[in-house]
């Protein structure tokens, strides 16, 4: 008996050792930004980045986002779950956030030994899909972007005030398209997305505010909900399409029009990571 114990006890042990390599993140303590690393067993890990929305906090870090991240792990991936307000040692309001502040801290996650600093890949959603939008336009050595009801230009930052952007770049506030008159009255009803179709109606601003997603140089899917009741994230999706048919180089490029709600995507991953798989493989 003592001899059919003995296996089965080191199988377990095992199997909970896997189990903490999966789950204990590493804190990278990276200025300004919660940077929790999550790797698995092997080196030249591609790193994936997982931003959160107008929540605040770090989502990707959180309980809800267990399953997926470990099963993206098990696949093969490093996971950066990033928090970049409203989170231990970053800024308190979703304003004026610094693109070089980020960055470096998915920088410093990819001097890690087992990652790939080579492959970055960026998973954000609502404003943290804006985040990754902004970050990858900006810094080519971002291979693939996953935006999920992003927007295709910057907006405000969440201020009582609204006027300010949302994000800044080499110190330096972004344009950002403002809240006008158009807009108040709907947003005095908390009807957001007719606050946003209000203040796109701004056609000088937005063409100076536009996130230039064609200089994005790699895979780009684009994840939108066609009864979105926070912004038409659809048609963002749609105007961002036709922005990366402009490429010189013919990257993937793909648009899922999810039916529902402003959170229906996120009941679609299977797809997003099949994209993943398909357009930057772990293996």
């Amino acid at each position: 008996m003592r001899q059919l114990l003995l296996p089965v006890t080191f199988f377990l042990f095992l199997l909970l050792t896997a189990a903490s390599v999966l789950s204990a993140p590493i804190d990278l303590k990276t200025p300004g930004v919660q940077s929790l690393l999550y790797v698995g067993a092997g080196r030249q890990q591609p790193l994936l980045v997982g931003l959160g929305g107008s929540e605040g906090g770090n989502a990707w870090a959180s309980s809800r986002w267990q399953s997926t991240r470990e099963q993206l792990v098990a696949d093969g991936y490093a996971f950066l779950a990033l928090g970049y307000f409203k989170a231990d040692g970053t800024p308190p309001l979703l304003d004026r956030i610094s693109l070089d502040t980020v960055y470096a801290a998915i920088k410093a996650a990819t001097r890690h030994p087992q990652v790939n600093g080579r492959k970055i890949a960026l998973i954000g959603g609502s404003r943290g899909a804006d985040l990754a939008l902004l970050l990858a336009s900006r810094y080519p050595d971002i291979r693939c972007v996953v935006s999920i009801v992003g927007s295709h230009v910057a907006f405000p930052g969440h201020t009582s005030h609204f006027t300010t952007s949302a994000w800044s770049y080499k110190g330096l506030q972004l344009p950002f398209v403002p809240v006008n008159e158009a807009a108040v009255p709907f947003l005095l009803q908390g009807n957001l997305r007719a606050a946003f179709a209000a203040m796109l109606t701004d056609t000088a601003a937005v063409r100076q505010a536009l996130i230039p997603v064609e200089k994005i140089r790699g895979a780009v899917l684009l994840v939108s909900a066609t009864q979105d009741e926070v912004c038409p994230s659809t048609l963002m999706a749609e105007h961002m399409l036709d922005q990366l048919q402009r490429r010189t180089s013919r990257y993937p490029q793909q648009h899922l029009a999810i039916e529902g709600g402003h959170a229906a995507p996120l009941q679609h991953f299977p797809d997003i990571i099949r994209f993943l798989h398909t357009n930057f493989p772990a293996r």
